[in-house]
């Protein structure tokens, strides 16, 4: 049966991250006792003429703008030709980040599954139904809750004993300060004296070292403590090949890079010139379901894994079409805040904390598409008054 794309709807809406604020520059959320901040999601749908309809929930507002641009391209459209669209959309936003393709390429593979009956990962060609999942944490705080080197130490072990097997550090930067580099690397060696030799280790600076000199110090620290990998150390925004690669020869601690590097060619280079040990990729950042799959493969073809960021029901199913990928990304986690999963999912979807097994690991959900139902009532009920209908 043809099917045919009669009207798309994005609709932006907020929820609140209670005891969550933002560092002191007003960019990283850190744990904030008291203090609410909103987080702005949009929700998507592609509704179609045999009343199925393709959904996702997450985007931001450059993609949502980006959307604005090629949606009515679409109407009249097969929405099963998921290919043909990600070619000629990806074209037309040749001069941008693409990163609105994201959500629509998802919403679109949500609908596939509707269509068939099928998971996507059934779609994809499944690899496995579970998997291992890794605790990536809040930024450190001046808080009271990941405050210290020792408070790093102290929740690793609670990740540990809750069944993690790996834990990645958000620390507080480099700072303009030596004292702070220091704390950074106080914190590696905490964490890796106490449960170094039980779980796999990561860091994540987030771009935050202003220098090449304090990326490898850090480095380095990482490599007495034998770290999984180093991710996104320093201010180039994690987009220098050669920066990478000059860094990557100086340690033994494997360099993750590639997830704010935007586009499965330049992905490749990275990975061709040798400036990355590991390629990272998101179904939300790299142009849906459709350009993740193409990283992960692409990534196989040189030998290399492929680590897919953030939650949620969309990497949930790539990772489960991908055989060289290791981990699962459980962020953020807090010991005293809960993570910013958005509270849209009806039925047993999470990416709360305490969503591991004992063996430290998720399941893929198995329903039709993304197999999981979202609360369109509380999405309306929390608008924020943007909403583009397209027809």
């Amino acid at each position: 049966m043809a099917l045919t794309i009669t009207n798309i709807e994005s609709r932006e809406f907020e929820y609140p991250l209670a005891d969550v604020g933002t560092d002191e520059h007003g960019f990283n959320l850190v744990y904030d006792p008291g203090e609410t901040t909103y987080r702005k999601l949009f929700g998507l749908q592609i509704h179609t003429d045999a009343g199925i309809t393709g959904e996702y929930v997450g985007g931001n507002s450059p993609g949502a703008a980006q959307i604005n641009t090629f949606a009515d391209y679409l109407i009249g459209k097969d929405p099963l030709k998921r290919e043909k669209h990600w070619s000629e959309i990806k074209r037309a936003l040749r001069k941008y980040d693409r990163m609105g393709m994201g959500p629509v390429d998802i919403a679109l593979w949500d609908l596939a599954g509707k269509h068939y009956d099928a998971p996507i990962h059934e779609l994809l060609g499944t690899y496995r139904e579970r998997i291992p999942a890794y605790a990536s944490t809040y930024h450190g705080d001046e808080a009271g809750g990941l405050d210290s080197p020792v408070a790093f130490a102290d929740f690793a072990e609670e990740c540990r004993d809750a069944g993690f097997d790996g834990f990645k550090i958000h620390g507080w930067g480099g700072g303009d300060d030596t004292r702070d580099l220091r704390r950074e690397i106080e914190a590696v060696r905490a964490v890796g004296e106490r449960v170094g030799s039980e779980m796999d280790l990561m860091h994540d600076p987030a771009c935050e070292l202003e220098t090449f000199a304090d990326a490898l110090k850090l480095g380095r620290a990482l490599d007495e403590q034998g770290f999984f990998w180093y991710e996104d150390p320093f201010r180039d925004g994690g987009i220098s090949q050669h920066a990478h690669r000059k860094l990557g020869e100086k340690l033994d601690t494997p360099i993750l890079q590639t997830e704010h590097v935007r586009g499965l060619e330049m992905k490749s280079d990275f990975a061709a010139g040798d400036a990355t040990d590991f390629l990272r990729a998101d179904p939300e950042y790299d142009a849906g379901i459709t350009g993740a799959m193409k990283v992960a493969r692409t990534a196989e073809a040189f030998g290399l894994d492929v680590e897919f960021h953030a939650p949620g029901p969309a990497q949930r199913h790539c990772i489960a079409a991908t055989r060289n990928t290791n981990y699962y990304e459980m962020a953020l986690v807090h010991p005293e805040c809960q993570n910013t999963q958005p509270p849209v999912y009806e039925g047993g979807y999470s990416d709360m904390i305490d969503a591991v097994d004992d063996d430290g690991t998720v399941p893929v959900p198995d329903g039709p598409g993304l197999g999981v139902e979202y609360d369109w009532d509380y999405i309306e009920r929390n608008a924020t008054g943007s909403l583009h209908v397209y027809e």
